[in-house]
């Protein structure tokens, strides 16, 4: 079967892709007139097969109406993940590792923004299941800006299966909850860490919420109901980070 090829747009995400993997580079569609020297010298040295980027019959789901700035890239967005298995292998479990892991996130614009701020906040690694689950695609490439090509993104096949395992390891689950018990303004992060982020509008899944430790809440005004799923997370990730400055090095 023939890999799927997503398509990402833009200097910035061409710089960052053909700097960081450019083994998951599979075209090139490049303006006529495109003169950044930088990205056509990294474009020759991987390479890259390159076509002349024609607006009147564009990439699939490439509008000339995009911001593409010239540049448009063909991508096996399959290659920028790994097996759990390789994964956990090279993982050095300490008090400063935690990993989040994605529990049937649907929209590919919260698993762009969740696997920015993992990477912002030195999480060692994004975990993926295949089901009910919005996978790596072009948009979520775009809204990480450029940052899934900097953090392992972990294929797994079942998220409580998983969350045993690493518990077996040390590691201690943090249900992302709104009616959490535990907050993030008083826990102590002491041990190796796992962060769920459940679906955008049902949250965790039950049997999920049995495996977890702990369900873990951020302190809100009464006035506001709950926040985005992509902000949640970015507030969970920057308290446990704000205890592990190592990891930001």
């Amino acid at each position: 079967m023939k890999a799927e090829v997503e398509y990402i747009f833009g200097k910035h995400a061409a710089v960052e892709v053909l700097q960081e993997r450019p083994d998951v580079v599979a075209e090139a569609h490049v303006a006529a007139d495109f003169s950044m020297e930088k990205i056509l010298k990294l474009l020759e040295k991987n390479k890259v097969a390159t076509k002349v980027l024609n607006l009147k019959n564009p990439p699939r789901r490439i509008s000339s109406n995009d911001a593409h700035q010239g540049i448009v890239l063909g991508i096996l967005a399959e290659k920028l993940t790994i097996p759990y298995k390789d994964f956990k292998d090279s993982l050095n479990n300490s008090p400063d590792t935690a990993l989040l892991v994605l529990g049937e996130v649907q929209d590919p614009h919260n698993v762009g923004a969740v696997i920015r701020s993992a990477a912002a906040f030195g999480i060692k690694g994004v975990l993926i299941p295949p089901h009910n689950q919005a996978p790596v695609t072009g948009t979520v490439v775009k809204v990480s800006a450029g940052m899934a090509f900097r953090i392992p993104l972990v294929t797994i096949s079942n998220v409580n299966t998983v969350l045993r395992d690493l518990q077996k390891d040390g590691y201690w689950v943090y249900g992302l909850e709104g009616k959490g018990t535990t907050s993030t303004v008083t826990e102590r992060f002491t041990r190796p860490s796992v962060f769920v982020l459940g679906n955008e509008g049902s949250g965790l899944r039950e049997k999920t919420k049995e495996v977890c430790d702990e369900l873990i809440s951020i302190p809100i005004h009464p006035q506001c109901e709950s926040l985005n799923a992509a902000a949640a997370t970015a507030i969970v990730l920057a308290s446990w980070s704000a205890q592990h400055p190592r990891a930001l090095s």
